[in-house]
C-alpha cells in the first residue's frame, strides 16, 4: 500500500472515530492528520516532543515521555511518566496509547518514512491522531506557531516564536561572521567516559555549529553519536569542551590523559546545564534556544553584551513557567563558566513586535493566563513541507 493511500486511510478512519472535528492538518511529513474539535489531552511521543508541549500548554500535557531533571515546578513534577513511543528504547506502545485516550499525539523530530509509516500505524491501531513536526534547529520558531495553533493557544505560540526566532537568527547571524581562524575547535564529551560526541547532524552538533563554532568530530561524517578515542581527541586538540556527564565533569580536570587537550589546560572546559533539561541536547528541543545564548558568550566572552543570568531567569519563567532563585541560578551557573552579575536578575529576552491591544496570552503557565502578550515576528516564507492547518469553512 502506498504512503499517500495508507494516509488517506487513516484520516478517513480518523474522520469517522471523532465526527466533530476541528480541521485538516497536513504535518511535516505531508501526511493529512484529521484532529478533534477540543484537544484536552496530548501525548509526547518523546522527550522532544514533551518540551514543545510542556512550553506551549503544560496543563494539556498527559504524562512526560521521559522525567525532567532538577528544577521543576512542583505542579508539572506530579505529572506521571507514561512512557515514549519513538526513540531507540520505547517504552511506550499502541497499547499504553489506548489506556491513556489522548485527543492527539504529538511528535517532534527528524521527519523520515520510517517515522511517518509509523506514525500512520499508531493511529490505525489507536484511532488517535497522530501529528509528525519537523524539528531542525531552524524550523524552531515555525514549529512553535504550528503546534500553538494545534493545541489552541496561538498566541502563546506566536509569542515563544518572536523569542525563538531573536535567539535563532540575530545571534546565528552576528556570530557567524567570525573567521573560521577565530572560531573555537569545540568538543562535545557526551556519556559517563567523555568519549561519545555529536556528529554533524545530531542534536548537540546543531547547536554548537548554530553558535558559530567548529565541531572538532566533524572530519568523522554526518550522524548521530559516535565513539571517539583520546587519541583522535589529542590529534584534534579541542581549545573548548563541552560535557554532558556532571560524573565526567570532575573527572576530566584530574585526568592526566585529559591534561594534555588545550581546552583542560586552559580551563575552557563547561559543563553543560540540564535542567530541567539540557541546554545543548537531551532532548535536542526548544530547551537549546537558551543553550544558544550561552554557548555564544562562553565561545566569544568579548563579543556579548549580554547579562546572561537575566536572560537565563526570563527563559525559564516566560517558557517553562519557573521563577529561578539567586541560588537556583547560581547552582547552574557555576559549572557551566556564566560569569557573575552586577545587575538585577531582570527579564531581558528582547519583546518581539508590538503590543496586543486589549488581548492577553493564554499561556498555559500558572500565573500567565490573560497577562499582556507581544506578538511574535512575522514568520518567514514556508517551505513546501511546512505543517499547515486548514479549519473548515
Amino acid at each position: 500500500m502506498s504512503f499517500r493511500l495508507r494516509t488517506a486511510l487513516a484520516a478517513g478512519l480518523l474522520l469517522v472515530a471523532f465526527g466533530a472535528v476541528a480541521g485538516e492538518f497536513t504535518d511535516s511529513a505531508g501526511r493529512i492528520v484529521v484532529l478533534p474539535a477540543q484537544i484536552n489531552r496530548v501525548m509526547a511521543a518523546g522527550p522532544t516532543a514533551e518540551v514543545l508541549v510542556y512550553v506551549l500548554a503544560p496543563d494539556k500535557l498527559i504524562g512526560w515521555a521521559q522525567l525532567p531533571r532538577g528544577v521543576m515546578s512542583a505542579r508539572y513534577a506530579r505529572i506521571p511518566v507514561v512512557g515514549q513511543l519513538t526513540g531507540p528504547n520505547p517504552t511506550a506502545t499502541a497499547t499504553t496509547v489506548s489506556q491513556l485516550h489522548p485527543d492527539v499525539i504529538i511528535d517532534a523530530g527528524i521527519v523520515t518514512p520510517e517515522r511517518a509509516a509509523f506514525a500512520d500505524q499508531i493511529s490505525q491501531a489507536t484511532g488517535t491522531p497522530y501529528v509528525l513536526l519537523d524539528n531542525s534547529f531552524d524550523r524552531a520558531a515555525t514549529m512553535l506557531r504550528t503546534a500553538g495553533r494545534v493545541l489552541g493557544v496561538a498566541d502563546r505560540g506566536d509569542d515563544l516564536a518572536g523569542s525563538a526566532e531573536h535567539a535563532i537568527n540575530a545571534l546565528r547571524g552576528r556570530l557567524l561572521i567570525q573567521p573560521a581562524t577565530e572560531r573555537p575547535l569545540v568538543y562535545y564529551a557526551g556519556g559517563p567516559s567523555g568519549l561519545e560526541t555529536g556528529l554533524p547532524g545530531s542534536g548537540a552538533a546543531a547547536a554548537i555549529e548554530a553558535a558559530g563554532a567548529i565541531n572538532v568530530a566533524a572530519p568523522l561524517g554526518t550522524g548521530n553519536r559516535v565513539m571517539v578515542t583520546l587519541q583522535q581527541l589529542q590529534q584534534w586538540n579541542p581549545t573548548v569542551i563541552i560535557v554532558q556527564d556532571p560524573g565526567f565533569y570532575q573527572i576530566v580536570q584530574r585526568s592526566p590523559a585529559w591534561r594534555s587537550l588545550a581546552a583542560v589546560r586552559s580551563k575552557k572546559v563547561f559543563l553543560e546545564p540540564s535542567s530541567p533539561f539540557g541546554w545543548i541536547d537531551d532532548p535536542p528541543g526548544m530547551n537549546r534556544l537558551i543553550g544558544l545564548y550561552w554557548l555564544s558568550q562562553i565561545f566569544y566572552p568579548g563579543d556579548s553584551q549580554d547579562d546572561l543570568r537575566s536572560l537565563m531567569q526570563d527563559f525559564y519563567d516566560k517558557f517553562y513557567g519557573i521563577k529561578l532563585t539567586d541560588k537556583q541560578i547560581e547552582a547552574i551557573a557555576k559549572t557551566a563558566g556564566i560569569p557573575p552579575s552586577d545587575t538585577p536578575h531582570l527579564a531581558t529576552l528582547p519583546p518581539m513586535g508590538e503590543p496586543l491591544p486589549n488581548a492577553g496570552v493564554n499561556t498555559g503557565m500558572p500565573g500567565a493566563v490573560n497577562e499582556p502578550g507581544r506578538r511574535g515576528l512575522l514568520p518567514t516564507p514556508l517551505a513546501p513541507t511546512t505543517p499547515s492547518y486548514n479549519k473548515p469553512k
